[in-house]
């Protein structure tokens, strides 16, 4: 049976040295979701503009519902500036002030929330009033499904207030290793180790699981029942490694 899960967030534009490529940490996640089996749904929103409807015909291309994809009538689809290191990392410049930062609560999202399996969520759209406070109320509305929060810290896109009230919200919390020693400098937690500071994560905020990305290293799990695993990476000729975390995350859930 097909779980139902959706992702809140950013439907957006990264301009990448190679051109313009379709993405947001939500939507990537969503996409791979539904590629893996799962029905991975998108509530987002995009602009009335050339890239908004390239954006709507790339995803029904792709196989995704568009159904919660909505319209902006006046605020642009939203892009990405990318500039990639030696090694595919990228380095992102978000622009501010786009349709994503005002999706709108509507009676149909709060129905499809009500009976999904998960809401996944992160920091980059909640960095409007408008976005956040209609997250707020699909996660109040959501109470059975699983809430996972990919954290995704952006410079200058989150508030210790947002990383606070997603955590007292979140089931799951992903990361990465930076935004690991993040957190623990900033509520602050123990950074001698991985599991130390999973089991102080999931303490502190009543998590389920915390599950911590390391790049090339592999990644690492703990959970509240005390199982703790880790995955070893593998070497691989990387082109660039937008999206591949929320792949994982996707695999993952």
């Amino acid at each position: 049976m097909r779980s139902t899960i959706v992702a809140f967030g950013e439907t957006l534009w990264d301009l990448l040295p190679s051109g313009a490529s379709l993405g947001g940490a939500p939507c990537n996640f969503a996409y791979r979701v539904n590629a893996l089996g799962d029905r991975g749904l998108m509530v987002t929103r995009i602009g009335r503009d050339e890239f908004g409807r390239k954006a709507i015909a790339q995803l029904g291309q792709i196989g995704m519902e568009t159904g919660f994809v909505q319209l902006d009538e006046e605020r642009p689809t939203g892009t990405v500036h990318v500039a990639l290191d030696a090694r595919g990392n990228p380095d992102f410049s978000i622009v501010p002030n786009v349709a994503y930062d005002f999706i709108e609560l509507t009676s149909e999202l709060l129905a499809l929330v009500a009976a999904a399996d998960c809401l996944c969520f992160g920091t980059l759209a909640q960095r409007s009033p408008a976005s956040r406070r209609t997250l707020r109320q699909l996660l109040e509305t959501g109470s059975g499904a699983l809430k996972l929060l990919d954290i995704n810290l952006r410079k200058d896109s989150y508030s210790e207030e947002t990383i606070r009230e997603s955590l007292e919200r979140a089931d799951l919390l992903k990361l990465n290793e930076d935004e690991a020693r993040h957190l623990g400098k900033l509520f602050p937690m123990p950074a001698d180790s991985l599991p130390s500071f999973c089991d102080a994560m999931i303490d502190r905020w009543r998590l389920q699981c915390c599950l911590v990305t390391l790049g090339e290293r592999g990644a690492f799990a703990a959970s509240a029942a005390g199982s703790k695993v880790y995955s070893p990476g593998f070497q691989i000729q990387a082109v660039d490694t937008c999206g591949s975390g929320d792949a994982f995350t996707a695999g993952f859930t």
